[in-house]
């Protein structure tokens, strides 16, 4: 089965109408907090900042991928990672000399891209982000009993923002459910450079936050929209990357995710098809045609392969 049959047989066309901004729009089911003793040692890290065009940048600590402008007359994050990287980030923004920053903006509600908000409240003026965000990250904090750690987004859109700052301009838009209900792509548009978070695992297997409203299906719709809007010119920002493909991308690596999502629907789909079952799918140690993703476990191949076959039984 070829990718074309295989989206019209799951009731996707490329081109096909997002779902209605309702259907998503639900605030998630906590998830279980995991116990202290299996929360994982942070690894090592170290800050480092890489200018990318036009006064835009990318910060690589510990989290998530910080995007950034800073120019003279704008200072612009996007994305605030944990605490320590946060601070960080904030101390070492080259240009940035004891200035507040126009706005932070979160591409969604993930810990690993928003715990650093607390940091950032008192230099920033706005925190901005999609209106499922901080309904999704109140969701995940009572579970994890960190509410008291969290500080929210504000200014809050539904499908599509835009703003001026310095000589640049701004503009997000949320494509619809991905990896949360709640992701939002930016664009600095004079730079052409676009943040897309966590809709990109660059050769990683992915997170699928189900609580949260995930759509495997409709990423792949997602994915295509984004390439289509902004094309091969742009240089995007990826949420994670592995180390020999990175976080600074292009056009190829949308469709190289797309292409992962692609081949794990259809790849469950066969399994489903032949009879076989949910639990077998863990004899599973490597998903075929996709050896840049293989990792040593403990991985997130099971994770995906399992949220796969639930999507798909689903109809």
């Amino acid at each position: 089965m070829n990718r074309r049959q295989f989206l019209s047989s799951v009731g996707l066309a490329a081109g096909a109408t997002l779902l209605p901004r309702l259907a998503w729009g639900q605030a998630p089911s906590p998830s279980p907090a995991p116990s202290a003793a299996a929360l994982p040692t942070p690894p090592p890290w170290t800050p480092e900042f890489k200018a990318l065009r036009r006064n835009v940048g990318l910060y690589m600590g510990r989290g998530g991928t910080i995007g950034w402008l800073s120019s003279k007359d704008a200072l612009v994050a996007v994305d605030s990672q944990f605490p320590d990287s946060a601070k960080a980030f904030l101390e070492g923004l080259p240009g940035r000399s004891g200035r507040k920053f126009d706005l932070l903006f979160n591409t969604h509600h993930h810990a690993d891209h928003t715990s650093g908000n607390k940091l950032f409240e008192p230099e920033v003026k706005t925190i901005v982000a999609h209106e499922n965000v901080p309904k999704n990250q109140k969701a995940a904090a009572e579970a994890q009993k960190s509410v008291e750690n969290q500080v929210y987004a504000t200014t809050l859109f539904a499908q599509e923002w835009k703003l001026a700052v310095g000589d640049e301009t701004l503009r997000a838009k949320h494509y619809g459910p991905a990896h949360t209900n709640g992701d939002a792509v930016l664009h600095f548009e004079k730079a052409n450079v676009v943040h897309v978070g966590d809709l990109v695992f660059n050769r990683l297997y992915a997170v699928i936050d189900k609580r949260a409203g995930a759509s495997l299906k409709n990423w792949i719709v997602v994915l295509e929209a984004i390439a289509k809007d902004f094309g091969k010119d742009a240089i995007y920002i990826l949420g994670h990357g592995k180390k020999d493909f990175g976080v600074k991308g292009t056009q190829a690596d949308l469709f190289a995710m797309r292409d992962y999502i692609s081949g794990l629907l259809e790849f469950v789909q066969a399994h489903i098809k032949a009879g076989k079952t949910k639990a077998d799918l863990a004899a599973i140690e490597e998903l075929p045609r996709f050896p840049d993703h293989k990792a040593p476990k403990p991985n997130r191949l099971q994770n995906n392969l399992e949220i796969a076959f639930d999507e798909l039984s689903a109809g």
